[in-house]
């Protein structure tokens, strides 16, 4: 049974395994793998030291009183004879104890304060927020030893000392965190309903600041580890008989030029440990989705009738050979907002093809789901996603065999490198080129985009360069390699026209000697029927319409088409005429109502374009359209029909 037609029964089971999928996935990566170890290691020394190396620890032995290091005792002795390795592995537990203890206070009264503003009233809000601020002003380790002066010598104070300075840093997180959540809707629709603060703090804040909160915890921990250490080394912190890593540094620094590693060994601890604490925030970050990539996983999708899976199959774009292959294309985010919803096209080799719709139909995320660039938390899902014979969905690395030209070339450009370092990172990353090879490629490529005075150029940052200069340095930066796809979205958005004109000759160039072919997004149709040679018109994130681009401005036949070109104004429409509109709004990601997406707005809209949505189908020589009742057949007439057997006919 294929993946479109499984019931629906299956696809909660699938849902509810993506995180732990994703979960397995993090602790095969290099830095789970070393986080899980270490937490291990570091758990398993802390249960079984004092049980098995306890005895040994306490042991005090006068004949063998401050030795060095040597097969019976690892590290040496201490001044009355004790194991000083025993007394390390011993020291774990008590360590851990105390720094988890204290991180618990910390997030616990972090927490606190950081949500008491969002649910409070509007002046004891500002009373807290004004004190965490003064108290995060505050420098943190005077803070912490005026905090242990207050609570006093020993490991109780210290805990306390430790945990409470742990809170300013962690309620102003806190604060920042809830008030990006506090002013959303549902939480305002809350309050109105009358949810009490602690259930609006437990079900609606909590839940959306978890994450960040966790990981905060996690990395802060390290810090609290050593600012344990440090209290017990100065005294102020354990206390005899009990003994953690920071008071056998501090019984060990005297004699650290005659045995310095008895004197090292309790400093290492501190340093391994504080290092793991670190690399457990990493991996949950991996594991939340946040910074490493994840394996692809198939969106939740409706089921495909028997007309939709020919249609696509029997694409004439998609027809074997072609360089881009792809078949029910899907991206959903979650609430079942399907921004992209199922679409098919193909792109041949040395073709340019246009991708036109109104804001938010859905181009720019169907060229980001081809380049494995669909933000967080967006999933992507593809019954065929093939690029060049290569499937997208086993592997979505392209290297620089496909180039992404953005739409705002200040936000694709770091500011703070040189424009010739970017470029050349590309070079030395995916084609091995030494430094000097791709500093010498990333001024030809700058050259080669007819920027003057390359070599010189290239030493600035981009803020730096005109607007047109920058979009002009960002397609150099695809032609570092040798693509045979460029990704051009909006790339002539606020350029004034003759900056327009050289891009969009510079994309002809580039085309012409590199014999790549183009994705054009863009909502300009003068631009696209310059540029293109094909056109792909998209509304709510279908494809609905395919068309040669000589066919565009007299030969559309779905009515949406036809309206877009009717609302740009030539030359020769008269000043006064008002500029044509198309009435209504585009449905929101998850609206379905059933029928055709843009029958609400459309004037040739009947009972049947309400309730069924119609398929992509042949409409001539190299054309398809999504409509019942296309422009160009007669209004009461449907032109595509579909056959008892599931196959679309025009």
């Amino acid at each position: 049974m294929s993946q479109e037609t499984r019931s629906p029964q299956a696809r909660p089971r699938e849902a509810g395994t993506a995180p732990r999928h994703r979960r397995a996935h993090t602790l095969r990566t290099p830095v789970g793998v070393t986080a899980l170890t270490g937490c291990l290691l570091v758990a398993l020394v802390a249960v079984l030291g004092p049980v098995l190396l306890g005895t040994r620890a306490a042991r005090i032995d006068t004949d063998a009183i401050n030795q060095a290091s040597s097969a019976a005792h690892l590290l040496g002795t201490d001044n009355l004879g004790r194991d000083i390795a025993a007394r390390v592995v011993v020291a774990t537990r008590l360590t851990l104890e105390l720094t988890l203890l204290a991180t618990a206070i910390g997030t616990v009264g972090g927490l606190l304060l950081g949500v008491a503003p969002a649910v409070l009233g509007r002046r004891a809000g500002r009373l807290i927020t004004a004190t965490v601020g003064v108290l995060v002003a505050f420098p943190g380790l005077l803070f912490l030893l005026f905090l242990a002066t207050v609570f006093g010598v020993g490991s109780t104070g210290a805990v306390w000392a430790v945990g409470l300075a742990m809170v300013p840093p962690t309620a102003r997180l806190v604060q920042n965190l809830t008030a990006s959540v506090a002013g959303a809707d549902y939480v305002a629709a809350a309050r109105i309903l009358g949810v009490g603060r602690c259930r609006l703090v437990v079900r609606h804040l909590l839940p959306n600041i978890a994450e960040p909160s966790v990981l905060y915890a996690t990395q802060a921990a390290g810090g609290i580890l050593v600012a344990f250490s440090g209290l017990s080394f100065l005294g102020l912190g354990v206390q005899p008989p009990q003994y953690d890593w920071g008071r056998l540094l501090n019984e060990q620094l005297n004699r650290i030029y005659v045995n310095p590693v008895a004197a090292l060994a309790p400093g290492l601890a501190v340093v391994l440990t504080g290092l793991m604490f670190g690399l457990v925030g990493e991996a949950l970050a991996q594991a939340g989705g946040r910074r490493a990539p994840r394996p692809r996983q198939a969106a939740p999708r409706r089921a495909v009738t028997p007309a939709r899976e020919a249609a696509a199959d029997t694409a004439p774009d998609a027809a074997d050979g072609s360089l881009v292959q792809v078949r029910d294309l899907r991206v959903t985010f979650p609430g079942g907002r399907h921004a992209v919803r199922g679409i098919s096209l193909g792109i041949g080799a040395g073709e340019a093809v246009g991708l036109v719709g109104e804001s938010g139909s859905g181009k720019s995320l169907s060229a980001l789901a081809l380049a494995d660039l669909v933000p967080h938390p967006g999933r992507t899902g593809a019954r065929t996603l093939r690029f060049d014979g290569h499937d997208l969905r086993a592997d979505p690395r392209l290297g620089t065999s496909l180039a992404m030209v953005f739409q705002d070339p200040m936000a694709a450009l770091n500011p703070a490198l040189r424009v010739g370092r970017q470029l050349a990172e590309v070079a030395e990353v995916h084609l091995g080129a030494t430094r000097a090879q791709a500093a010498a490629r990333a001024a030809d490529r700058l050259g080669a985009v007819r920027i003057p005075a390359p070599e010189r150029r290239a030493r600035q940052r981009p803020h730096e360069y005109s607007g047109g200069m920058r979009q002009r340095a960002v397609i150099a930066m695809g032609l570092m390699g040798q693509p045979k796809l460029i990704i051009a979205d909006e790339p002539t958005t606020a350029l004034d026209v003759a900056v327009q004109q050289q891009v969009l000759d510079l994309l002809a160039e580039v085309r012409a000697d590199s014999g790549a072919a183009l994705l054009l997004i863009s909502h300009d149709l003068a631009v696209v029927a310059q540029v293109c040679e094909r056109v792909l018109v998209m509304y709510a994130g279908l494809i609905v319409e395919d068309l040669p681009v000589t066919e565009l401005a007299r030969g559309a036949a779905h009515p949406y088409t036809r309206a877009l070109v009717g609302a740009v104004p030539t030359m020769t429409t008269d000043p006064g005429t008002p500029l044509a509109t198309i009435p209504g709004r585009p449905p929101e990601p998850g609206e379905d109502g059933g029928g055709c997406s843009f029958a609400p707005r459309c004037d040739r809209a009947r009972e049947r374009c309400h309730t069924a949505a119609p398929e992509l189908a042949g409409f001539g020589t190299g054309r398809r359209v999504a409509c019942w009742y296309p422009v160009g057949t007669t209004a009461g007439a449907s032109a595509v029909t579909t056959s008892p057997e599931g196959e679309t006919a025009s």
